[in-house]
């Protein structure tokens, strides 16, 4: 039933342009989820993330267990075709991914400006979880899949042309130097 009220309170994150502020906030949000959700569902709420392990992982909700493995195989078919491009060997359990993966890879490999390959991913990774939003709008999956809905639209939010394109050029000139590239952010 805390689902229900919860979500009840929540703004459509959908049908957003890329630019436009958000109606809530992830402290907002998490404000209104510790309010109204148990401790174990807080608890997992609270390990919800973006970014994928390497070796894949079950966690307590379907949906979330879904956003991480795509979001793995995505990474790792975009590190393959790089490597790939480069003519380097990338060691990659996996020889083959989903169709829509292996096809967003290629297509944003493709693309010269790396932020207009980073948009184009991003709508791609909005299209795959909004693929995964649960059928019963008011279940605790329901909360976890706007909890990646919102974090990822944050995240489209904080790109920077301007200090995107010199973390790109610190990454590229460590790559060329032999270093170990690192990302300031």
């Amino acid at each position: 039933m805390a689902e229900y009220y919860l979500i009840s309170q929540l703004p459509s994150l959908d049908g957003l342009a890329e630019n436009a502020l958000l109606p809530v906030t992830q402290a907002r949000f998490d404000e209104l989820c510790g309010q109204l959700l148990n401790k174990k569902a807080l608890a997992e709420l609270a390990k919800i993330t973006l970014n994928p392990p390497r070796d894949a992982e079950k966690t307590a909700s379907a949906v979330v267990s879904q956003w991480l493995e795509n979001e793995r195989m995505l990474r790792l078919a975009l590190a393959k075709l790089r490597a790939d491009k480069m003519g380097k060997h990338f060691d990659c359990e996996l020889q083959s991914f989903p169709a829509n993966i292996s096809q967003a890879a290629r297509a944003a490999i493709e693309i010269e400006n790396p932020m207009d390959a980073e948009k184009f991913l991003n709508r791609f990774r909005v299209e795959l979880l909004d693929n995964l939003r649960p059928s019963d709008a008011f279940s605790l999956e329901s909360v976890f899949w706007y909890s990646l809905k919102l974090k990822l639209l944050d995240r489209v939010r904080q790109f920077d042309t301007e200090s995107g394109q010199a973390a790109y050029k610190n990454i590229y000139q460590s790559i060329l130097n032999g270093e170990n590239p690192e990302v300031v952010q």
